[in-house]
């Protein structure tokens, strides 16, 4: 018998988790699916994320280390930051122009509005609160965070991604330039080990269907109540129409246009990872399959791969950023305030450069909307209207997220001869 495609067995395993966690409300089960189901999908999603750091090591190492010259990755590296960019200001762009057709922000009764802010408050106190932390360190202190001063301890967490990034950068530059056969053991083993965490990739996809099941049911029965969600249906819905128009419309005109592949080569070789990141809300949990999709069915020379999703994972989040356009002009609309051109355009600068700090892991896109709502001058507390909504359209926009990474890893592929 024909085994069933991995991308259709994750989507009956979310469809299964979102029917039994529906089934448990309704049965008041929760205790039961928190202590007994939950932990099924954070020991999935932990063993994903144990797999990242050293597979953006070895990967990066393996693709650097393949190139003729450091040229090469400096052509490849400029490329990438610039296509990253590009898309980021197409997200935020369109992100405002569905806000600000739709207006949603005056589809909230003052009622509702209180009682969110009320309810929320100490949630966006927190985030507040962090945001204003990283802000008081200064202007540079970003590119200082950016050099660790302990490559291990760096590695300890997947939030020091960047970290981890530019010293393997650094130490496949040198692999390039000392002689051949004085690389070629170091080259060798990074090659074996990388074929070691693919192998483990394909271990722990395995589990992807039981993995996914217990991470819906979870979200579903510690979901808050639907009258919060109506009432927040025309945020909702801005959020993802943006998403759709860029996973749907943008990037897979940007893959024939410059790629050359067709319409549905995409979204048919990145279906796995897609609904991997949906399910994890994390870009860095997905990293992995992320990679194996690119390489395996995209198409993408592991030299381009191995640069280009690691850094794409920590610094290029198109969803974030759409979403943060939309929920500042809507935090906005709802409180009275009316938000200048000037304005705005200052949010598609700040937003930009905010995802580049935004952390590849659930929820951490609403700290830097902190940031973001502060250079527009809308209140903070604001943040509280959105609270209801956000994991769902956090799990929505890392999918946009992702598929943005694949997208520039195949233009910048096929601009150095690198695509299938």
């Amino acid at each position: 018998m024909k085994k069933i495609a991995l991308h259709w067995q994750i989507l009956l395993g979310m469809a299964a988790g979102v029917l039994f966690g529906l089934l448990a409300a309704q049965l008041q089960w929760k205790p039961f699916v928190v202590d007994w189901i939950k932990p099924f999908g954070t020991i999935f999603i932990n063993l994903l994320k144990v797999i990242a750091i050293p597979l953006i090591i070895t990967s990066l190492v393996t693709g650097i280390a393949g190139l003729k010259d450091i040229s090469q990755l400096s052509a490849i590296g400029f490329r990438t930051l610039a296509l990253f960019i590009t898309t980021t200001v197409f997200a935020i762009s369109i992100g405002l122009l569905t806000v600000n057709l739709i207006r949603p922000g005056l589809w909230i009764e003052t009622a509702i509005r209180d009682k969110l802010l009320q309810d929320y408050a100490g949630a966006a106190s927190q985030r507040i609160a962090a945001a204003a932390e990283q802000q008081a360190k200064g202007p540079l202190q970003p590119l200082v965070e950016l050099v660790p001063d302990n490559i291990f301890g760096a590695a300890a967490s997947n939030a020091n991604m960047l970290q981890v990034i530019l010293f393997v950068t650094f130490f496949g530059i040198g692999l390039v330039l000392i002689p051949k056969e004085r690389a070629q053991p170091a080259k060798a083993f990074f090659d074996s080990a990388n074929e070691v965490i693919l192998k483990l990739i394909d271990l722990v996809m395995r589990s992807a269907p039981y993995g996914v099941f217990a991470l819906l049911a979870a979200l579903v029965v510690e979901s808050p109540g639907i009258s919060l969600f109506s009432a927040l249906l025309g945020y909702s819905l801005c959020v993802l129409l943006g998403l759709a128009i860029m996973i749907f419309i943008i990037y897979p005109a940007l893959v024939r246009l410059f790629a050359g592949k067709p319409y549905r080569f995409l979204l048919q070789g990145m279906a796995p990872a897609q609904l991997l990141a949906f399910s994890t809300s994390s870009s860095a949990a997905t990293l992995p399959v992320t990679m194996e999709c690119v390489k395996d069915k995209l198409g993408v020379d592991e030299e381009v791969a191995g640069f280009v999703l690691p850094v794409g994972a920590t610094v290029n989040m198109d969803g974030t950023s759409l979403y943060q356009a939309v929920a500042a002009v809507f935090i906005a609309q709802a409180m009275g305030i009316e938000l200048s051109l000037s304005a705005q355009l200052g949010i598609i600068v700040t937003a930009t450069l905010a995802s580049v700090g935004a952390a590849a892991v659930p929820g951490a896109g609403m700290i830097t909307l902190v940031i973001v709502l502060a250079q527009a001058g809308i209140p903070e507390a604001g943040l509280a209207l959105i609270f209801a909504v956000d994991r769902p359209l956090d799990m929505c926009r890392t999918v946009a997220n992702v598929t943005g990474d694949a997208t520039v890893s195949m233009v910048v592929a096929k601009s150095v001869g690198k695509l299938a």
